[in-house]
């Protein structure tokens, strides 16, 4: 289960991430997707991601989510949208369960490596459920410069710089064939609607045991972004490509 701030934050989230659908079918026309693709959706959430790539390009898309009412979310988007035949949603901790190797032709993880303990864990974890010249494709933070400002209250979030990053992939034999960089519009829109979310469920829910604490995250996250948050922190979705021949591939 994650925190329920997340719950909340995230209740009006079309994407849970700071990027756009324009990006994300720019995603997958690089992931060379159609109508024969399958793709595992690492962390899929409210499903914004992989209802797209499926709705428009018609691959299939099997994904994992820990949060259950995540997970409902998406069902139901998928059941409204005519795509359950395309898209299933499975409930659970995506590191728990058993992958198939050599299974799709992507795998994705959008802004949630932490559930493989950090990129490398998830690379580590992803790269056997692809196919021989598939994609591996993780959505991740990066610092846009260093150093950090002696009072950036998050300073030690295990990010690197996009250099770092690109050599993180690449030392996992996937060299990067995409990096789709978020713009500040993208990061106002994803954050911005975590402010007008908690802020309207505070003021429905004044009683509720978990208020306290959730408008202590709110008032956290708001004012590590308006002070140094939108100037250092990136977000991008990097594509590593699968080269064919890989060993134990």
């Amino acid at each position: 289960m994650i925190p329920r701030y997340f719950v909340v934050a995230e209740s009006a989230h079309e994407l849970q991430n700071p990027t756009s659908e324009e990006k994300l079918r720019r995603l997958g026309r690089a992931l060379r997707l159609g109508s024969g693709s399958t793709v595992l959706d690492i962390a899929s959430g409210r499903g914004g991601p992989a209802l797209l790539l499926a709705d428009e390009l018609g691959c299939s898309v099997e994904g994992i989510e820990i949060e259950p009412e995540f997970h409902a979310v998406a069902v139901e988007r998928a059941a409204a949208g005519g795509l359950s035949e395309r898209v299933t949603f499975r409930l659970g901790d995506a590191s728990r369960h058993e992958l198939p190797p050599a299974g799709f032709d992507a795998a994705l993880c959008l802004g949630a490596s932490f559930v493989f303990g950090g990129l490398a864990g998830t690379l580590d974890a992803l790269e056997p459920t692809v196919r021989p010249g598939g994609h591996v494709v993780v959505g991740e933070p990066f610092w846009r410069r260093l150093p950090l400002p002696e009072d950036y209250e998050d300073r030690n979030d295990p990010f690197t710089t996009l250099d770092g990053t690109v050599t993180i992939f690449e030392a996992f034999g996937l060299p990067v064939v995409s990096v789709l960089a978020s713009s500040e519009d993208d990061w106002d829109r994803y954050e911005t609607l975590h402010w007008d979310a908690v802020e309207r469920w505070l003021a429905d829910n004044p009683g509720d045991p978990d208020a306290g604490e959730i408008r202590r995250r709110h008032e956290r996250a708001k004012r590590i972004y308006v002070r140094c948050g939108r100037d250092y922190l990136g977000w991008a979705i990097f594509v590593g490509w699968k080269r064919p021949g890989t060993a134990g591939a």
